[in-house]
């Protein structure tokens, strides 16, 4: 029952007929890239805005200078309907790490532009392929949130010649399947004439209750949940054995307290699938852990990043 509603959620955001993302309505566009810029206004200024072109379209990416640019530097992958700007809190304690791109996901809302039909989980990987392939760096660290977690792991299963290894916040769709209780609330998202309340209430479920009215961040993740349709694939789960042939290191981290699926199941499979897996939970934390745990997670990709390189 629960592939059921999951398969009728995913389908119930994409677009009905078009082949690529877009926003609804100049208005919306504009609605969005108004929250898009207040938002970044948290963000340090980045040394470097570069648009990539790839074969699906062209994709925003940020490069902030940190620390150790000698070594392989991390690359930021946001979680479902949001963008860049979702890193703010992250950003300071990272870049005492290692230098760091930030890429709005391509077929999502954000300053990326998809003109052509990413239809497969191949095309998932192929098009952050062809995006890392432009960047100068021989090797990178993938840093994924939530379906970002999902994108990275698809690019290490499918596509691994640059990746360095991989940091995954709460990621969905990868060792578990999605919560019941987030499938039923996904459902009612597709409804845009809907009242902004109910994507408010639903931003605010996914973060444990925390209030997200007024929120910068929060505002641009609304907004983008109105104005912008989808067509992207459901994203496939792994199998084990895909999962068994990930050789680059991997840093996972639940939230305990994650409402989009079962953190302690999810600890399991990452545990007993990837030959080269660290697994942490945080007690208490929501899905929104980047967040509320910066620091934590700065000073534990920190031990991670050292066994490395």
């Amino acid at each position: 029952m629960t592939v059921i509603l999951t398969a009728v959620a995913w389908f119930s955001v994409r677009a009905p007929s078009a082949p690529v993302g877009y926003f609804t309505s100049a208005a919306g566009r504009d609605r969005f890239g108004s929250a898009y810029a207040e938002a970044m206004g948290a963000m340090p200024r980045p040394e470097a805005t570069l648009d990539i072109r790839t074969g699906y379209g062209i994709v925003r990416v940020y490069r902030f200078a940190g620390a150790e640019p000698e070594k392989p530097p991390l690359l930021l992958l946001p979680g479902w309907g949001s963008a860049s700007p979702v890193w703010a809190d992250n950003l300071p304690s990272l870049l005492s790490l290692r230098t760091v791109y930030t890429v709005d996901l391509l077929g999502e809302p954000g300053a990326s532009v998809q003109d052509r039909p990413i239809e497969t989980s191949d095309d998932q990987a192929n098009w952050l392929h062809e995006t890392l392939t432009a960047l100068p760096e021989p090797r990178l660290v993938l840093v994924g949130l939530s379906i970002g977690g999902w994108t990275a792991m698809n690019l290490a299963v499918r596509r691994p010649e640059k990746v360095a290894g991989t940091i995954l916040l709460d990621p969905v769709f990868t060792f578990t399947a999605i919560s019941t209780g987030a499938v039923i609330r996904t459902i009612p998202l597709a409804v845009r004439w809907a009242p902004r309340s109910w994507r408010d209430s639903f931003n605010s479920w996914t973060a444990n209750g925390a209030p997200v009215e007024d929120v910068p961040v929060a505002d641009m993740i609304e907004s983008g949940m109105r104005d912008y349709v989808r067509r992207l694939p459901a994203p496939d789960r792994f199998s084990t054995r895909q999962l068994g042939e990930v050789r680059a290191p991997v840093l996972v981290i639940f939230a305990g307290a994650t409402v989009m699926h079962d953190p302690v199941e999810g600890a399991r499979v990452a545990r007993e699938s990837l030959p080269q897996a660290t697994v942490l939970t945080y007690e208490g934390a929501s899905h929104a852990v980047n967040g509320e745990a910066a620091d934590r997670i700065a000073t534990d990709a920190g031990r991670f990043l050292s066994t490395i390189g």
